[in-house]
């Protein structure tokens, strides 16, 4: 195949027409950057030429060597064989407008989160925080994109895994922030040592009926960064638990549980849970302040 492809296919667009029509032909899902066929071939025709994604149309119709053709069908190979996210092979993702550094050790970043972060987690947020905590951290793309919007903060980003905070130290020395950031391997908040103004938390959430339902494409992620039991809460009751001693008086809890909502407010009706309203869609994140959280402790199982 890849010998008639040298032959027969020549220009940018060619490639990009062909990886569309394959990846249709494989029945390949789509939701870790791009949402159709079209936009994940151009994304990683893209990248294997080396080529910004805002090029414009005339870079379509420019001929490759054939050097170039041989990784481009490398990329668009490995997407159908492998069912590989694209990001894990191109080795990059965007989140909050930046580029970050990603492979298998980590979720790709995709967390409705990058709204709030450029809203400055208003109305909620009224001071500005000196200490940040980004929980279950994963490639840091959450907590790095906060210490950007927070720039006089110093942010903690925790994982369980040394894998991914490996991967997160990477992002940290990307975008020069070491002075400011640094990684905390901890479970959950075990291992954590002063107390933060903002936590940010986007924990492992999926239940397992989900997680056993999901198209090949997220079993290629970590599991310990996704399954979460039965009901997909087993981190985020923990983490109801043990967060307000890690808090500021004044500080705030955010977290994500995405389709575990439902599951989260049926569990505990009587915790006045606020949930994120987004203009660009995605939801499942609540907000509690301190107190909130410690008058949730009755309720807690």
């Amino acid at each position: 195949m890849q010998r008639a492809c040298l032959e027969q296919l020549f220009t940018v667009r060619d490639f990009v027409r062909w990886g569309t029509s394959r990846f249709t032909e494989a029945g390949l899902w789509f939701g870790h950057g791009t949402d159709n066929a079209w936009d994940e071939a151009v994304v990683l025709v893209c990248a294997a030429l080396h080529l910004p994604l805002q090029s414009g149309p005339n870079v379509l119709d420019a001929r490759l060597l054939d050097s170039e053709k041989r990784r481009v069908l490398e990329f668009l190979e490995r997407r159908v064989a492998e069912r590989l996210p694209a990001p894990y092979i191109t080795g990059e993702a965007w989140f909050a407008g930046l580029k970050f550094q990603v492979d298998e050790r980590v979720l790709v970043p995709r967390s409705p989160f990058a709204e709030l972060i450029e809203q400055g987690f208003s109305p909620w947020l009224v001071r500005t925080p000196e200490r940040i905590l980004d929980l279950c951290t994963g490639s840091g793309c959450i907590g790095i994109a906060c210490a950007l919007a927070f720039p006089d903060a110093e942010v903690d980003l925790a994982d369980i895994s040394a894998d991914a905070l490996d991967v997160a130290e990477a992002n940290i020395v990307q975008h020069a922030l070491e002075r400011r950031v640094r990684t905390v391997e901890t479970d959950l908040c075990d291992g954590l040592e002063e107390a933060y103004d903002l936590i940010v938390c986007n924990p492992p959430y999926v239940d397992a009926d989900d997680y056993a339902a999901m198209p090949d494409e997220y079993h290629s992620e970590p599991a310990l960064a996704l399954a979460a039991g039965a009901d997909g809460l087993d981190l985020v009751r923990r983490l109801l638990r043990e967060a307000p001693d890690w808090l500021q008086d004044d500080g705030l809890l955010f977290v994500e549980v995405g389709n575990s909502a439902l599951a989260l407010e049926e569990r505990y009706p009587e915790i006045p849970f606020t949930w994120v309203e987004l203009e660009r869609g995605g939801d499942g994140i609540f907000v509690l302040t301190r107190d909130e959280l410690l008058a949730a402790q009755a309720f807690l199982d």
